[in-house]
Parts: structure tokens; sequence; C-alpha cells
């Protein structure tokens, strides 16, 4: 770069975090993945089983779901090579959103490319300059992405807390419009929102209730429909997200809602009409994968039979796995270093998963992030909690400050900055107003 001109790699250049930790042989991310064998995976030729996936209902390799996926390739093709809005809307497409209308009770839908794109499209595309955003602090990043790219401004308010969002709306001005977006079931802690709560305070102040399902479809609900149903409030819920990528074992999200709100996104937000339709291959498989979920209930049974196990074997073992209500379940590590090592020693003992730190979850109290399938057989359930309770014994898991309460400053040991997170924890600890 010529001298005195900023160089806008520099910042590339200097980051060294990740590699640091290659260097001490933790790294936990990226791992290739070279075959897959029903709940077990093949990296570096070693078979691993997998407590890392949102693969919930074990659709992501069903063989009808993977037949469906081919024949839909072979009529519709590889690609759409255009987006929805001009040239890339199949009969498949209308077909998928038409099922998941019927299945969610809302009057229409519309798919997108991927879950990330449903939040930022709809938030950035509903929401304007003098409205509001009343965000829980654990939403997921897409979340908080849609929140950035909002001309609105954003209003955090504490985790899964109706108090916390009722002193929030009461400050802001009746004229301005309202929105309150929380996921059903948070990604990293895997609790249930408090959606009853959260409704009644939403409604007392005049504001739109938004609910991202991704990780609930599939897992709560009568026929798996969400949280939304769980709770029997599909009729006072504004809009429902959710993606394909977890129960649905594919890729693509939708939105669910009033048909006049759909109409306007189709035709206003810029994810959904500047990218390349979802490709056939995954509607297709998609379509088939939904079916199924609703002519075999007893794969929610069995995801339900299997996380419960987890949940109190874990306990049973000393972990702490927080207010979890789902097959998420976190294993509290607290010190960044441990969750690190703890991660990799479970690698070589033949267990994928992966460690969260900060500014994932709070300095000092890093989890490995552990989920459950319906496919998960007892023998491997066994195998996993008996080398967990092992592994946290030899680490001293359970004299880390997490677990004695002792918050001194620096005992959790390494800080491991996710990159491009700022925002995320900027959200999840400012207790003001963020102006976009």
């Amino acid at each position: 770069m010529k001298d005195g001109h900023k160089d806008v790699f520099k910042k590339c250049a200097d980051f060294t975090e990740a590699q640091n930790v290659k260097d001490m042989g933790l790294y936990p991310y990226f791992r290739s993945i070279e075959g897959i064998y029903e709940n077990q995976v093949v990296v570096g030729g070693r078979r691993k089983i997998m407590i890392g996936s949102n693969n919930y209902l074990g659709l992501a390799h069903d063989e009808r779901v993977l037949e469906a996926s081919q024949a839909a390739v072979r009529k519709y093709g590889a690609g759409c090579t255009g987006s929805r809005f001009l040239n890339g809307t199949m009969k498949i497409h209308e077909q998928l959103e038409e099922e998941i209308a019927t299945f969610t009770q809302k009057e229409a839908c519309i798919v997108f490319s991927t879950g990330f794109f449903v939040n930022q499209g709809v938030l950035a595309t509903l929401l304007e300059g003098d409205d509001y955003i009343l965000c829980d602090r654990e939403n997921h990043a897409s979340i908080l992405d849609g929140c950035r790219f909002s001309a609105a401004k954003t209003v955090p308010f504490a985790h899964n807390n109706p108090e916390a969002l009722r002193r929030r709306l009461s400050r802001l001005p009746a004229e301005g419009g309202k929105l309150v977006i929380v996921d059903g079931v948070f990604s990293m802690s895997g609790d249930l929102v408090d959606l009853p709560a959260m409704n009644k305070v939403a409604k007392e102040f005049g504001a739109r209730i938004y609910v991202d399902e991704a990780h609930s479809l599939g897992v709560f609900g009568p026929k798996g429909e969400g949280v939304v149903h769980h709770f029997g409030l599909n009729d006072e819920t504004d809009l429902v997200m959710g993606t394909f990528s977890k129960s649905l074992g594919s890729m693509g999200g939708y939105i669910a809602g009033p048909k006049y709100v759909v109409e306007y996104l189709k035709h206003k937000a810029r994810c959904f009409m500047f990218t390349a339709a979802l490709a056939p291959a995954v509607a297709g498989g998609v379509l088939r994968a939904l079916q199924i979920m609703q002519e075999e209930p007893e794969r929610m049974a069995n995801l339900w039979k299997n996380a419960k196990k987890m949940q109190e074997g874990f306990k049973a073992h000393g972990f702490k796995i927080g207010t979890t209500a789902s097959p998420i379940i976190p294993l509290l590590i607290g010190s960044e270093m441990k969750a690190f090592v703890f991660s990799q020693k479970l690698f070589e003992a033949g267990i994928f998963t992966t460690p969260a730190v900060f500014p994932a979850v709070r300095y000092g109290e890093a989890i490995v992030r552990t989920s459950y399938m319906a496919t998960h057989t007892d023998e491997e359930l066994d195998y996993v909690l008996d080398t967990c309770g092992r592994i946290g014994k030899e680490l001293g898991i359970f004299d880390d400050a997490a677990y004695t309460g002792d918050k001194r400053k620096g005992s959790s040991g390494y800080d491991f900055t996710v990159p491009n997170e700022s925002r995320d924890a900027a959200v999840r600890e400012d207790a003001g107003v963020l102006a976009q």
C-alpha cells in the first residue's frame, strides 16, 4: 500500500487468534467431514458420534428425502439461474409455500434461499426510521444482523424477561411502530421463550410480535409446528419464521403470516428479489421431509426421549446445563481454554461437538454446545455421557469459577474472540437504544 493510506486488509493481516488456537492443536472449527453414517461422521478417516448437529429428526439423510430431492433435480434442473422475482419461480416453490402456510395455519408464506435472509429481509423491509425493534439479548445472529440492516432503532431487553420488555416498551413513543422479535428456542442456551407473557406485554403496547421457530420447528407443537402452536398462540402471533436447515435437514427458510404482508415482502425484500431462487433439489427434499415429519410423530417422541435422557444424565454427572428445555444441551465449562481442551478431548475420544466462547456467551461462561437427534441410539448416548463425565473430572471443570462462584477477574484463562461479533455483543450488553 502507498504510504499514508489506510489498508483495508490490515485487520486481516493482524488477525491471529484462530492461528494461535491451531498452533495449540485445539482448533475446533471447519473440520472436514468425509462421510456420514446415520448419527456418525467420518473425519480424518475415523468415525465420530455427532452431537453438534441440528438434524433433530434425523431427516437429512433419509432415503425418501434424498429420492425426492433427486426427482426435483431431474424435473427442474440443478438450479433456477435467477431470482424468484424474475425467472426463478417454479411450481415446486409455490407448492412448498402452500404446504408451509397450511402446516403453520397462516394465510400465506414466502420461501427465502436461507434462513439468515429471512430475518435480514423481513426486518430491513418492514421497519422504518421511526419504528422500534424490541430484541431479546440472546436472539440469533441473523436477527441481530436484521436489526442492523433495518432503519429502525433496536431496543434490547433482558433475556426472556417480560417485565424488562414492558419497561422498554413503556418508554417508547406511542406513535412509533413496534415489533417484538424472539427466538422460540434460543440456539445457545436451548431454553424456551416465555411466549404467553411476551405476547401479553406486546399487545398492551400495540406491538406486533415475530417468532423465529428455527430451533423449535419439528421439536415443539402438536405436529412439530413450533412454540407458537405449543402455546396455542398462533392466532396471536403476527409473523412466524422457520428454517429448513434443522429439523427438515436441508437449507433455506420461510416467513408465514398475513397475505398482505407476504405480498409486500415479495415485492420489496431485496434479499428475496435479488438472489437466486431456492434450488429445486432443496425444495423437493424439504417438501418430502415436511410430509414425513407429520406422518411419523414417533420421530419427535424419540427426540424428546433422547433429550430428557441427556438432560438428566449430564446433571447426574455434575454438569450445569442452564435452563434448557429442548434437545439443545449446553455444558457449562467456564474457562475458554478448558472449553477448547474439553472439545478436543471429546473429538479424540470419537465425539464431534464444538465450544462456544465470548462473545457468543458471557466471558468466563464458555460452554460446549451439544444437541441430539431422534435417531441417536442408547449405546451412543451412554458413551457420550460417560466420556463427558470422565473428561470433565480430568480437566477439573467442576472446580472452575463458573461452578464454584469464584469470579476473580481473569480466572477464565483464555479469551478467543470470535471475529465480526462486536455488534452481537453490543446488543446483548447495551441497555440503551441502539440507533441504526
